[in-house]
């Protein structure tokens, strides 16, 4: 005769066999979804170098850049039962040195914004079945009163992972360890996201460098140069000099 504590290990051993089980199906299923229709474009708007501390703890003034861009990006494919939550950044690539990247001198990569898109609770997801079956009475009031809130919402809103922005302001500023940021060539701003699972590994983007990764085509933004620091001297003559070539043209 088995004890009730053999029984009960062999039930908590039984399901954790089968969660273990389920699990890794879940996390094999994204296979089904290689998600290579997504598409994002990335285009830079505005960008100057001011000389200060960007940060209140910097010891020294340094040069540090901020930039303006557009985004278009459409990353509903990314979205399947197993995703949880999606990572989107964007990042700009320049060179290390002064010189022209090379071996000896690598690109440094810096994250200027980013976001977290959730994904749309499923009908049949726990908070859901509750408010169906079980709803509160505080939820219902939220809910009569915020009807036509809501509505105005569900019109306004767009798909989950589709982005459109115009002159978006960068969240962070780039630096550089040297202090030296002006005239830098060759910079690009790239498009980024790191696919958050349920269950499972993480997925990133085609050019992150990182396995897994997904489908689709990560936006690259055309090549352009650092100016000068805005307030010097020579970005004054430089910006007189343009004046000039104007009004002679």
């Amino acid at each position: 005769m088995h004890s009730s504590l053999n029984r009960a290990q062999g039930v908590f051993g039984f399901f954790t066999t089968v969660a273990l089980f389920v699990a890794g199906v879940a996390a094999l299923s994204v296979l089904f979804f290689p998600a290579d229709n997504v598409m994002s474009k990335v285009e830079v708007k505005n960008v100057q170098v001011v000389k200060g501390r960007p940060h209140y703890y910097s010891s020294k003034k340094e040069e540090y850049a901020q930039m303006r861009f557009d985004l278009d990006a459409d990353l509903t494919p990314l979205f399947n039962w197993n995703t949880k939550q999606l990572f989107v950044y964007v990042y700009a690539s320049y060179s290390s040195s002064e010189k022209p990247s090379s071996s000896l001198n690598p690109l440094s990569e810096s994250i200027i914004w980013d976001t977290i898109i959730e994904a749309p609770e499923s009908p049949y997801s726990f908070n859901a079945l509750r408010e169906r079956f079980f709803p509160s009475s505080s939820m219902t009031k939220r809910k009569s009163t915020g009807l036509s809130k809501n509505k105005n919402k569900k019109k306004d809103s767009a798909e989950p992972g589709v982005l459109r922005l115009r002159g978006q302001k960068s969240k962070y500023q780039i630096g550089d360890i040297t202090g030296k940021l002006a005239e830098r060539e060759g910079v690009t701003l790239s498009v980024g996201w790191n696919v958050q699972p349920w269950v499972g590994a993480l997925w990133w983007s085609p050019q992150s460098g990182s396995v897994p990764r997904t489908g689709g085509a990560a936006g690259v933004s055309k090549p352009f140069d650092f100016p000068q620091v805005k307030g010097s001297n020579r970005a004054s003559t430089a910006a007189a000099q343009g004046e000039a070539q104007k009004s002679a043209a």
